[in-house]
């Protein structure tokens, strides 16, 4: 049997990479020429924004608005409530569950100093009896010509005493109220545009104060949100012989309070 031989292959040559001719040397026209066609075909080329440092963010106003104040139990609420059914126009109720005597107004507290207005709302009214509460008339603030607030007037004796005492107190923490003369009221509607004035009432109402609130207010677009922070008993007793009060006189506008 013929045996067939295999011719080995010859080894395969390595292929040379074939470089492109570099182009020749250019002179100093073409150079520069070049230069400016690169220069316009970077500029030409878009650009990002560089990103935008933040903006400092302002700082948070945490202070509170707090106010010290009697609450209007819902027995008297209710006919006040009733009597807002009078409003014509803009004026803005007051709801029912927020009537109050505001007995000290603090616009702006820090959040770290509300103890301190809780230990003295506690001292000033730990000896205190309870207070008989009178509503008298209607009225308006600033006055009847330029109406804002509409109200009823308050009275009881010892509230203005409270209310000194809660001021001085307050100031003396090195913190501020509002600086307005203490004039007893419930706030009954608040003024945000033309509107009637509401015909005098007069109201013989009252209740027995047994506490007294201290009270955060928050402002909302549809109106504050009242939040308890702490309330205070009337713990003291009424002496046995209580002397007579001398007859009253109508009591002064208010100014305006929360």
């Amino acid at each position: 049997m013929t045996k067939i031989r295999k011719t080995p292959r010859p080894p395969l040559k390595p292929v040379k990479k074939v470089e492109a001719a570099a182009p020749a040397g250019r002179g100093p026209a073409e150079r520069e020429a070049g230069r400016r066609e690169t220069a316009e075909v970077v500029r030409a080329a878009p650009t990002s924004p560089a990103p935008r440092a933040p903006r400092p963010s302002a700082p948070e106003d945490r202070t509170l608005r707090l106010f010290f104040a009697l609450k209007v139990p819902g027995d008297v609420a209710t006919p006040l409530a009733e009597a807002q059914r009078n409003l014509r126009g803009n004026w803005r109720a007051v709801r029912a569950d927020q009537f109050h005597v505001t007995l000290a107004y603090l616009p702006t507290v820090p959040p770290e100093r509300v103890d301190d207005l809780k230990r003295l709302g506690a001292r000033l009214t730990e000896d205190l009896a309870p207070m008989q509460v009178r509503l008298r008339g209607t009225g308006y603030f600033p006055n009847e010509g330029s109406p804002r607030v509409w109200f009823v007037k308050v009275e009881a004796e010892g509230l203005d005493a409270l209310a000194a005492a809660l001021r001085d107190g307050i100031h003396a923490l090195g913190l501020k109220t509002d600086d307005l003369p203490f004039k007893a009221h419930i706030t009954l509607a608040r003024k945000k545009g033309p509107a009637p004035r509401v015909p005098p009432l007069t109201f013989e109402l009252g209740w027995q104060a047994g506490n007294a609130a201290l009270i955060r207010s928050t402002l909302r677009k549809t109106g504050p949100i009242y939040d308890t922070e702490s309330t205070f008993r009337l713990r003291g007793t009424e002496p046995e012989h209580a002397p007579q009060p001398a007859p009253h006189s109508p009591p002064p506008t208010p100014e305006e309070t929360p």
